[in-house]
């Protein structure tokens, strides 16, 4: 089993993205599903050896549900393209987020549209050192992988508490706070992609222990 069968899975998936044609296919979709969690519990092992803080994320707890959350967006088809996960796993607002798409592959990590206290915490550790986080998001390293933080809304004014004359009050208008890569097809099935997911690992860590840091302030 290889990326190659999660690929041709999910294309068929897309094509019969119904109740019915998954019930029939279910032993397909276990082996798919299995061999992605395989994978991911390689990954942790792998990650873990080189983050002395990483938090051990088995592949069975990191991985998300295909279904679409149709109570919530009842447009949706029944059935995501994709299969996301999330390694590190100590919040899972700030984990290593890890996608294999059809048509959209990523990985990345940190904040993506948190809750009102998370953002209000992140917020207080930009007001108390957002030299910091500007100091690791404008790393030519960082850049060059990332090409920065990934747009999101922002307030066209200032946070409750801060004025628009704040020296870090770019940040703190932002929403979320996130940033990652995309994938193609060739790039998943190169043999170096484990290292390549290694590399992007690393290169987030400092951004991603940042956010959490300051998430967890009260």
């Amino acid at each position: 089993m290889t990326f190659k069968n999660l690929f041709d899975f999910l294309l068929d998936l897309q094509q019969n993205n119904n109740k019915e044609w998954m019930d029939s296919h279910r032993e397909q979709y276990q082996a798919v599903r299995n061999f992605y969690i395989d994978w991911l519990d390689k990954m942790n092992f792998k990650l873990a050896e080189i983050d002395s803080d990483y938090t051990d994320t088995p592949g069975k707890k990191a991985i998300n549900r295909i279904n679409n959350n149709l109570m919530f967006q009842p447009d949706k088809p029944v059935y995501k393209d994709h299969f996301g996960a999330g390694l590190d796993q100590e919040s899972r607002q700030g984990d290593f987020y890890i996608q294999i798409g059809l048509n959209d592959s990523f990985i990345g990590g940190g904040y993506w549209h948190p809750s009102s206290t998370i953002l209000k915490s992140i917020r207080d550790g930009i007001d108390y050192n957002g030299e910091e986080l500007k100091k690791i998001i404008s790393k030519k390293s960082f850049l060059n992988m990332f090409g920065g933080l990934i747009e999101a809304d922002e307030l066209k004014t200032s946070p409750k508490g801060y004025t628009q004359e704040h020296e870090h009050i770019d940040l703190l208008r932002k929403k979320s706070f996130a940033a990652g890569r995309n994938f193609t097809h060739k790039e998943i099935l190169d043999p170096n992609f484990d290292k390549v997911v290694i590399e992007t690992y690393k290169e987030l860590l400092p951004f991603r222990r940042y956010l959490n840091n300051a998430a967890k302030l009260d």
